[in-house]
């Protein structure tokens, strides 16, 4: 509930974000998302700012215990992107594949998509440019499955809330 609280006042706010974005497509079973920004360090390091440090940059409002610190990446196929608060924890997505550098491929659902028992993959991309002194990251997300809810209508709150992840790890890796 406090994820869907957090979607729906992020909605709300319209939050301009440093994140270039695309709805790639939309039905009332399902979406697709791309959000892309360029950040000025080498993929390796990005990389690792992503898995690392996801703490860091993640937001804690979106976290179900409201303390990003308590997430972490286990960037291995079968590793979980995973929130810990003592003896409550929660998997929010298990890593599927693994291409240090390249590429992390998660699946499951986040907030409020994982209750309504929706499925989806996350892709983190990174594409080195040629002089080696920055990247773009792209964070691409497709979501869909069975809900009596038309999924179309969530396509404009999760894209905000996705351009917020990723210009925090955008953020993150300029300072």
């Amino acid at each position: 509930m406090r994820a869907l609280i957090s979607l729906i006042g992020l909605a709300a706010l319209g939050a301009a974000s440093p994140c270039g974005a695309e709805v790639l497509d939309s039905s009332p079973s399902g979406f697709t998302l791309e959000n892309k920004v360029t950040v000025p360090v080498d993929a390796k390091t990005a990389w690792r700012g992503l898995v690392e440090h996801v703490g860091d940059w993640w937001p804690s409002d979106h976290t179900w215990w409201g303390k990003a610190k308590n997430l972490s990446i286990d960037p291995r196929a079968g590793g979980c992107f995973c929130e810990k608060n003592g003896k409550q924890q929660a998997e929010h997505m298990h890593v599927v594949m693994v291409m240090p550098g390249e590429l992390l491929r998660l699946k499951g659902a986040l907030g409020p998509l994982q209750g309504m028992g929706l499925d989806g993959a996350l892709e983190f991309r990174f594409k080195q440019a040629d002089d080696a002194k920055s990247t773009e990251i792209t964070m691409w997300f497709r979501n869909g499955g069975y809900t009596p809810d038309d999924l179309s209508k969530f396509v404009a709150v999760v894209d905000r809330v996705q351009k917020q992840q990723l210009g925090g790890l955008k953020t993150f890796l300029e300072r």
